[in-house]
């Protein structure tokens, strides 16, 4: 009977360790801070949607990545809660096509007040091409 509490006792004490080691570096890891965070690519806008329209395999490369890209924006769209630039290529069955990037929420004041003729830079991190857009998160701009 000694025998099984012993036991018992190791497998309490490994699934304790075992919770607090998931607590620590889980749940409790700092969220990355993409406004300060270095590029891993640059390259412009029209050239990254070609990339993922194409099904290239070099496209691969950008997924979970912070990537800059820069071009001419075609519009912005916002709501109460998020802004949204759009750099459009093409022109599909549900609208435009290309790049979207959603703003964190401290340029929203700046991305509203930008001109649709300049040539801007914005950093983001890339989470994929949905068949349609290739959408990037967590964007701010690039002052040049």
């Amino acid at each position: 009977m000694e025998k099984i509490f012993k036991i018992g006792g190791v497998f309490a004490v490994l699934g304790i360790m075992a919770v607090v080691y998931i607590w620590f570096f889980v749940y409790n890891k700092p969220h990355r801070n993409y406004e300060k965070a270095e590029a891993d690519f640059t390259l412009s806008a029209e050239a990254c949607y070609n990339h993922y329209s194409d099904g290239s395999e070099e496209s691969l490369q950008y997924l979970d990545k912070v990537l800059q890209v820069e071009g001419v924006p075609s519009s912005i769209e916002s709501t109460n809660s998020s802004v949204i630039v759009v750099f459009a290529f093409n022109s599909g069955m549900f609208g435009d096509e290309g790049i979207r990037c959603t703003m964190l929420p401290n340029y929203h004041d700046r991305t509203t007040n930008l001109e649709l003729s300049e040539n801007i830079s914005i950093k983001g991190y890339c989470t994929g091409y949905n068949g349609t857009d290739v959408i990037l998160e967590h964007c701010s701009l690039i002052t040049q």
